[in-house]
């Protein structure tokens, strides 16, 4: 007995799919690769005209069932440089460790130019490819890729030069339909209307005969079989009334000019469309060519994709960052608009992070690199909005299941207008021409354009305002958010605290406590390193942190703890001798850390109080909120004094204070039940529990640290303010995807009717059609402009 063929690894694809036209077609596709063996999940955005797919399936199987489909995914382009080789044989070997990796369909390797040229389906990462050839024994670097916005160019410039064609043939035809309400009335000869329409017909026309073709081959529909039959039936209509000799009534104009229209339409609706990954091709734009690195032969300028980690990078007033790092030499002003939406540029100096893309000011800097290529913040950040917009919204789902049924229904209507038209009413070539304008207005690509393309342009207006939405429904349900629930340090304070005082009268409690928490990277643990920085401190053993208590451990034979008073309550430990001092501590907004020795007569030795400003945006940021109708909550596990002092500074009237992190997300649960849709911000760290139990998890990040795992939202940089920018915009968002989905609907709940009962001229229907789709998407591109 053979062995069973062992399962494909899980993995994961992001494909771009070529020849989807309308929503049928990425409902189909969506529902073919979902019965696909091994497929897990799969979405297709017809906006984005991608697929994502995740599973234990191979890339092969997944391609087969997109060709099987009738769609295709297209090839692209990718050139890397190659050293190692010194004959063919080497050449031979290159091009199959190339064509072993997952999409790469050709690998033509160059010994003279010592570079390779590789074609693949997938969207090639370079470090996949690099690795693949460092497998073989090479190394390599990226030398040219070949860039998306390019490839579209060209396809747009093709488009348009068709519709011009086209366009130009059609004009003819028409000019009688134009001139007849002006009293004139002739027609072109039925050879030269025949002329004229054909190579409208079969060969600008041929586009909507092959992806009609696939659809119906595949037992489905879509708009291009609909264009098809309509403006089949009008050429062949005609020509056979020609035939016979009756040229005085030809409908060649209806089918030609309903091609030239529909091609119109959709060479603006793709025009459009690429105004909504305006923000990915911003964000892309951000990427340096070269970097500057300093070596022992001196500065020296190379490729990115010969850019290490540990590289010293010299930046030059007025140039782009190449890569995350930290600045370790010079001090400047950093422009971070387009990543973090920081409006004003930052001052940086030794020690500060620095983000690849951003834009160095005055000063002539070098930095250490800590992240390249795809681990950057800047290509983390351009991950996460496409993968956002590549995401469904859970209004799409609704859709797609009208979308599925709407071309066999219009199928059906055409055919009872045909039948009911051509027995009740005897004329033909009406019900010919009525059925033609069924097929010609029904539009399923508003259907499918209406909710995604609004998702896009959603996501790109955030991203402009360094705002990371995770997934299209984080954004569709914000704007739902009755209640914020805001983390305090860190998220509404600065997060640096200071020691502001200690209550001791030991002279060691400072180093004790320094010395229990020197290997922390709590706030508050680097607080008293700093306060401590001149000390010779002990070493503690044996330490353990208690999540959400503090922290304890041995030095010199005895036992410690240092934590909240709810921890020495617990452990047994009498406060009232330092409880007054605590109680003025906390009315200033401090916290306060107990520390105490554990032993057979339990003694408390000091009292730690930090300070920790509210950030200078916070009260901004909550005025905000409450004049959108928007509940502002403090959760946060400080001491309530300490909690309602920075609250009330901050004007936040609810506070729940003392509360460990493991509980955060229970209240966050009450929240809901008691007011509705409640969002969470925080860190993304201690939050994390809170974050993933709130309708929408909005975390800061610092804009080196984008992937705030546990958040649907993550607000580069550390504005509070950002929150309810995020929440407008989803307000927003959700608006124009109500508004699309009305239009979309009620243009083929009345075009239909009217068009079925004789009331629209083919061309009127075709025109009607085309600005359809062109109308949705531009409502969507609205949202790019401020509120």
């Amino acid at each position: 007995m053979s062995a069973p063929t062992p399962a494909a690894p899980p993995t994961h694809f992001s494909l771009p799919i070529e020849g989807m036209t309308c929503a049928a077609c990425s409902t189909r596709l969506e529902k073919m690769l979902r019965a696909t063996p091994g497929v897990t999940e799969a979405s297709v955005n017809l906006a984005s005209e991608r697929a994502s797919v995740a599973g234990s399936v191979t890339f092969e199987a997944v391609l087969a069932t997109i060709r099987r489909a009738g769609f295709e995914v297209p090839l692209r382009s990718v050139r890397l440089d190659v050293a190692g080789m010194s004959c063919a044989s080497c050449v031979a070997r290159v091009e199959k460790a190339l064509l072993k990796e997952p999409g790469v369909e050709k690998a033509e390797v160059s010994l003279a130019s010592e570079s390779a040229r590789i074609e693949t389906r997938l969207d090639a990462a370079p470090a996949s490819l690099l690795a693949a050839l460092e497998k073989a024994g090479f190394s390599g670097q990226l030398h040219v890729a070949a860039t998306p916005a390019a490839s579209a160019f060209g396809s747009h410039s093709r488009q348009r030069l068709a519709l011009i064609a086209s366009a130009l043939l059609s004009l003819p035809l028409l000019l009688p339909m134009l001139v007849e309400p002006f009293g004139l009335h002739w027609m072109l000869p039925g050879w030269l209307q025949l002329a004229l329409a054909t190579p409208v017909q079969f060969v600008f026309g041929a586009r909507f005969y092959r992806a009609g073709w696939k659809a119906a081959r595949a037992g489905s529909g879509n708009m291009d079989l609909l264009v098809a039959l309509g403006t089949s039936a009008a050429y062949f209509l005609s020509l056979w009334l020609l035939l016979r000799g009756h040229s005085a009534h030809l409908y060649f104009e209806a089918a030609a000019v309903v091609i030239t229209l529909v091609q119109l339409g959709k060479w603006l609706e793709a025009r459009a469309k690429r105004q909504t990954t305006e923000a990915i091709r911003a964000l892309q734009a951000l990427r340096p060519e070269t970097a500057r690195i300093r070596s022992d032969d001196g500065d020296k300028e190379i490729p990115i994709g010969q850019l290490r980690v540990n590289d010293i990078v010299i930046v030059r007033p007025g140039e782009r960052i190449s890569a995350d790092g930290v600045l370790i030499e010079g001090t400047s002003h950093i422009d971070e608009a387009l990543i973090t939406g920081e409006s004003l540029p930052v001052a940086k100096s030794p020690g500060a992070v620095l983000i690849g893309g951003s834009v160095n000011g005055e000063g002539l800097i070098a930095l250490r690199t800590t992240a390249i290529g795809a681990q950057t913040a800047l290509a983390r950040i351009i991950e996460l909005v496409e993968n956002a917009q590549a995401k469904k919204a859970p209004i799409q789902h609704l859709v797609d299941q009208v979308a599925a049924v709407f071309v066999p229904v219009v199928l059906v209507i055409a055919l009872a207008t045909l039948l009911g038209w051509g027995f009740m009413g005897g004329n033909w070539q009406a019900a010919i021409l009525n059925a033609v304008a069924v097929l010609v207005i029904a539009c399923p690509c508003a259907l499918g354009l209406a909710t995604p393309t609004a998702i896009m342009a959603g996501t790109g207006a955030a991203a402009k305002l360094g705002i990371l939405i995770r997934d299209a429904e984080a954004l569709e349900i914000a704007h739902r958010v009755q209640v914020v629930a805001f983390d305090k340090t860190g998220t509404l304070t600065q997060g640096k605290p200071t020691l502001a005082a200690i209550e001791s009268d030991r002279d060691d409690a400072l180093a004790i406590a320094a010395a229990l928490q020197a290997g922390s990277e709590h706030p508050l643990a680097h607080a008293v390193a700093v306060a401590a920085k001149d000390l010779s401190l002990p070493t503690a053993s044996g330490v353990k942190a208690e999540a959400g208590r503090g922290i304890r451990g041995g030095i010199n034979g005895h036992d410690y703890a240092l934590g909240s008073l709810r921890w020495m309550g617990e452990l047994g430990f009498d406060t009232a001798t330092l409880s007054a001092q605590a109680a003025a501590h906390q009315a200033q907004g401090h916290t306060v850390s107990w520390l105490a020795e554990i032993a057979e007569v339990p003694k408390l030795l000091a009292l730690l109080a930090f300070g920790d400003l509210p950030r200078p945006e916070a009260a901004e940021a909550i005025a905000a909120l409450k004049a959108a109708g928007i509940r502002p909550l403090l959760l946060t596990g400080d001491h309530a004094l300490s909690a309602a002092a920075i609250a009330a500074q901050l004007g936040i009237e609810d506070v729940r204070a003392e509360v460990l992190p493991a509980d955060k997300a229970r209240i966050v649960t009450e929240l809901r039940a008691q007011f509705g849709t409640v969002a969470m911000v925080g860190d993304g760290i201690n939050d994390a529990p809170a974050l993933a139990a709130a309708d929408v998890g909005i975390a800061l990040g610092s804009g080196t640290d984008v992937a705030m795992a546990a958040a649907g939202i993550t607000l580069m940089g550390a504005d509070p303010r950002r929150v309810a920018n995020a929440l407008e915009i989803s307000r927003r968002t959700s608006a124009k995807i109500r508004q699309n989905l009305f239009w979309a609907f009620i243009y083929n709940l009345i075009g239909i009717p009217l068009a079925a009962a004789g009331l629209l001229n083919p061309v009127i229907a075709g025109a009607a059609m085309a600005f359809s789709s062109v109308s949705v998407v531009s409502n969507a591109l609205l949202l790019a402009r401020r509120p």
